[in-house]
């Protein structure tokens, strides 16, 4: 697949910001066509392992959020 050619370095730093989100919107838009490498899959699976054995899997972000504001006041 030929690529169309884009110098990068002449686009803004704004420009650049706006291009790398088009990009990751782009992904987002069919998930099941970005592999995962062996690592992330692991990761992901250790992480659900551990969610499934937690007896308390944690709170609702109402109350998360309310202690982070009490600590960082």
């Amino acid at each position: 697949m030929a690529l169309p050619q884009l110098d990068i370095d002449r686009l803004s730093p704004d420009e650049r910001i706006q291009l790398a989100e088009e990009l990751w919107n782009s992904l987002h838009a069919e998930p099941g066509e970005v592999p995962l490498t062996p690592a992330q899959e692991g990761e992901l699976d250790r992480r659900l392992d551990a969610y499934r054995e937690d007896r308390e899997p944690g709170e609702p972000w109402r109350d998360a959020l309310a202690k982070i504001g009490k600590s960082a006041g």
